[in-house]
């Protein structure tokens, strides 16, 4: 028998099979934005207003953390939120450890922030963060002068140790990175000198814009981002957009999906972060974007999705940092378009919240998808007719992104689909099933039987 999941126990997603979304809908906030909000709020003179902000787990373990380090906050309610900020010299020691949850994203930015503070830290996460790689962030850190302590082999937990003297430093990422640069962007702040990073392909440029929206001079050239330590930031306004990372699953289920008819309302389309649209629409999905405007230095649109047939692709190399957190739900897309979907240099997909290759493949294979996993991507052939994909169970190795890629992968199955361990969806996610479920999906959480 099948039964509802008591508040706060592990859960099951249970969807049905087929149907179509349609309507309008408007995803919670962005999570690369929301952090950055709370950290820079937090370090900044005076107070800064957020409205929009994603109150998923992650965020709300980045503000806690914040308040143990003295900051005050009221909210958030409805995705508002107040910050008094103290100041780049203002935290204070914490009492223990900070955790950060399941956000590498936090860890990772948290590290360079706290390399620059006078006291002593330590950052830990749960069971899923504790295994991803820390030492891409460590060992550049280091550079500047801080002086990190990991556990064997680069993994968490992290100690910082506080009063460093950091210097400014050129850096070239070796691999495309958002959160590397970001963490010694803002180690750059408590640095004497300039601090340089430059990427190999562009990536999400958040860091960069609030910080300038903050008031804090940053300048951006060819491949190139820099700052020099010794400024100030100042408290604002900020409105959220909304999650581009999670309209995708939305993007995907109705691109692939005849019939449907979905409009995403407010999203952010920074144009580091719209790989899933150049994606789609090289397989031939119908997406029209309308209402472009400015909020808050983010470029924010609608999205226009019809439903109809996609195609199989070679995703091209420099879409791929561009849409490295949406992959999951491309995948759904590729295993319902018709012909073959190759995806290559996304090594990166196998250090996430889970193996999201090994996962993916998994998962598509239980479904009845012929797939072949390499070692930095998926070749995937496409499905043809109507409802390509069989049902089944799978299992979502906790990665919230997983789970909420196989519960639209449903609108194309034969037969239900189970996934399991869905609990982190509320990470970056929180009322995805009321959301879905409110656009046609035929979803409800369960508990494990």
């Amino acid at each position: 028998m099948i039964t509802s999941p008591q508040p706060g126990s592990p859960f099951d997603y249970l969807i049905g099979p087929g149907g179509r979304l349609t309507g309008r809908v408007r995803v919670p906030g962005d999570k690369s934005i929301s952090h950055r909000c709370v950290m820079l709020g937090a370090l900044a003179n005076g107070q800064t207003k957020v409205s929009g902000l994603l109150e998923g787990e992650d965020v709300l373990s980045t503000l806690a953390a914040f308040r143990a380090m003295g900051v005050e906050a009221e909210g958030p309610y409805h995705g508002a939120l107040q910050i008094r900020g103290v100041g780049l010299r203002g935290l204070r020691a914490p009492a223990g450890p900070l955790d950060m949850g399941n956000s590498g994203t936090a860890m990772r930015l948290m590290a360079g922030i706290l390399s620059g503070q006078a006291f002593d830290s330590v950052l830990v996460g749960d069971e899923s963060l504790s295994k991803r790689p820390m030492g891409r962030v460590a060992e550049p850190l280091s550079a500047m002068g801080a002086l990190i302590e990991t556990a064997p082999g680069g993994r968490p937990p992290l100690r910082v140790h506080g009063g460093q003297r950091l210097r400014g430093i050129d850096y070239r990422l070796p691999v495309p990175s958002a959160q590397v640069k970001s963490a010694l962007l803002l180690a750059g702040l408590y640095a004497e000198g300039q601090t340089q990073v430059s990427e190999p392909a562009p990536t999400r440029d958040h860091t960069e814009r609030m910080l300038r929206g903050f008031g804090y001079p940053v300048e951006s050239r060819e491949g190139a981002i820099r700052l020099r330590g010794g400024g100030t930031l100042t408290g604002c306004a900020i409105d959220v957009p909304a999650d581009i990372s999670s309209a995708a699953f939305f993007l995907v289920g109705a691109a692939m999906t005849p019939g449907s008819d979905l409009v995403l309302e407010h999203v952010g389309v920074n144009p580091t972060r719209i790989g899933v649209l150049n994606i789609l629409r090289a397989m031939g999905a119908q997406i029209a974007m309308t209402g472009e405007r400015m909020i808050g230095g983010e470029p924010v649109a609608d999205l226009h999705v019809a439903g109809g047939r996609l195609h199989g692709i070679a995703i091209p190399h420099d879409q791929v940092p561009l849409a490295i957190d949406e992959f999951p739900a491309l995948f759904i897309a590729a295993a319902c378009a018709e012909g073959r979907t190759s995806l290559a240099g996304a090594a990166e997909l196998r250090v996430k919240e889970s193996d999201r290759i090994g996962v993916m493949a998994e998962g598509l294979s239980r479904l009845g998808v012929v797939v072949q996993e390499t070692a930095d991507g998926l070749v995937i052939e496409g499905g043809s007719g109507k409802r390509p994909l069989a049902g089944g169970e799978i299992d979502s190795h906790g990665d919230h992104r997983v789970a909420m890629a196989f519960s639209v992968a449903a609108l194309q199955a034969q037969g239900p689909i189970r996934v399991r361990d869905c609990r982190n969806v509320a990470t970056s996610f929180p009322g995805f099933t009321a959301l879905a479920g409110g656009a046609g999906l035929a979803i409800r959480a369960v508990a494990p039987d």
